[in-house]
């Protein structure tokens, strides 16, 4: 088998049910409204350190995240808030947690870039490129051995594709067979390189070939071939066929991260490069699309995005109003107790 990229036409899928179009939207709009707020709530100094904001990416993380089912499984990397989002969890304490507060998913302790919601399957995020690939093959593996017939998507950037862990999970995924989808977020950039001058292939997908398994390409601004082409890796991942890797064609309109008081920076790519991809925006593509076929009224569509606003402001009040973790919070959830002075057996300090 010599595996070919294929590109998803949209117009040639089965649509899903009105119920689920309406979800599409409500979870795009949610992970659009709600990074627009945690950038808010960075520059009013309510979060501390950096934010990766998948703003311009919602289509491709909801449309893979909707093929999956509940107890499914999933990994991200350090532009992970839309991850869970799209995969169902709530806003509230993943708001809390961008927070560092007690009520958050992890306690306040992941933070932006690591945090994770095991109840929806979401094992883990992490700023160190590409290292949640072994992770996701290891989930994998687990369902294999337990015969569960769950999958996991690997979520990961472009820049993660020249990365050790990316070949090896490739490659040891499709000796095994195990059920793991190799999702690449291709949003161009890798920081501020340009993927053209860091990668000897014009596209990831290619790279499928080596390791025998299919290499898809999906334009990452169509919710709906996005939702497609994961339900087919998925569908074959169920029947022990194997590994995919998916390759969406996105884009981030954000800088790489925020800080407090950072400018759009526009020296590695322009002004008119963002603005064309703007014109491409995945909400708006996916709202014109509906209305096109009047699959949805503009009462529904209104509707969902008043109710999504309302959520994501609750989400921040719930978020400013939470508790910060008493210190002693630091030494819970590791692997050891720490041993103090008084318990100590002989008499000598020990720390912490």
């Amino acid at each position: 088998m010599t595996p070919i990229p294929l590109f998803i036409d949209c117009a040639q899928q089965a649509l899903p049910s009105i119920e689920c179009l309406r979800e599409m939207l409500r979870r795009m709009l949610r992970i659009r409204l709600f990074e627009e707020c945690a950038s808010k709530l960075m520059k009013e100094s309510h979060i501390v350190g950096f934010l990766h904001n998948s703003i311009g990416q919602e289509a491709e993380i909801v449309g893979s995240c909707m093929a999956l089912n509940d107890d499914d499984y999933m990994t991200g990397n350090h532009r992970s808030h839309g991850h869970p989002i799209g995969k169902g969890v709530s806003l509230a304490p993943l708001m809390a947690e961008l927070l560092g507060r007690e009520e958050g998913v992890c306690c306040g302790k992941g933070g932006s870039m690591h945090l994770a919601a095991f109840a929806a399957g979401s094992l883990g995020e992490s700023g160190i490129v590409g290292s949640l690939m072994p992770v996701a093959v290891g989930a994998g593996l687990s369902a294999r051995l337990r015969g569960t017939r769950q999958v996991c998507v690997c979520f990961f950037g472009d820049g993660a594709a020249n990365c050790g862990p990316f070949h090896e999970s490739l490659n040891l995924a499709a000796i095994w067979q195990l059920p793991v989808i190799f999702l690449c977020e291709n949003n161009g950039y890798a920081i501020r390189s340009a993927q053209r001058q860091t990668t000897a292939v014009k596209d990831i997908a290619a790279r499928a070939a080596a390791y025998e398994m299919p290499g898809v390409i999906v334009d990452g601004q169509d919710v709906l071939s996005v939702y497609d082409a994961v339900c087919r890796a998925v569908s074959r991942a169920r029947e022990g066929a194997g590994p995919t890797l998916i390759e969406a064609k996105t884009y981030r309109y954000c800088e790489h991260l925020e800080s407090p008081g950072e400018a759009p920076v526009f020296h590695y790519r322009s002004k008119a490069e963002v603005d064309v991809w703007r014109r491409r925006d995945p909400i708006e593509l996916f709202i014109g699309a509906l209305r096109a076929r009047e699959l949805l009224t503009e009462q529904e569509i209104r509707g969902v995005r008043l109710t999504t606003e309302a959520e994501v402001a609750a989400a921040a009040e719930f978020a400013l109003s939470s508790r910060r973790p008493a210190p002693q919070a630091l030494f819970e959830g590791v692997f050891t107790r720490p041993v103090h002075k008084e318990a100590a057996s002989d008499g000598t300090s020990q720390l912490p």
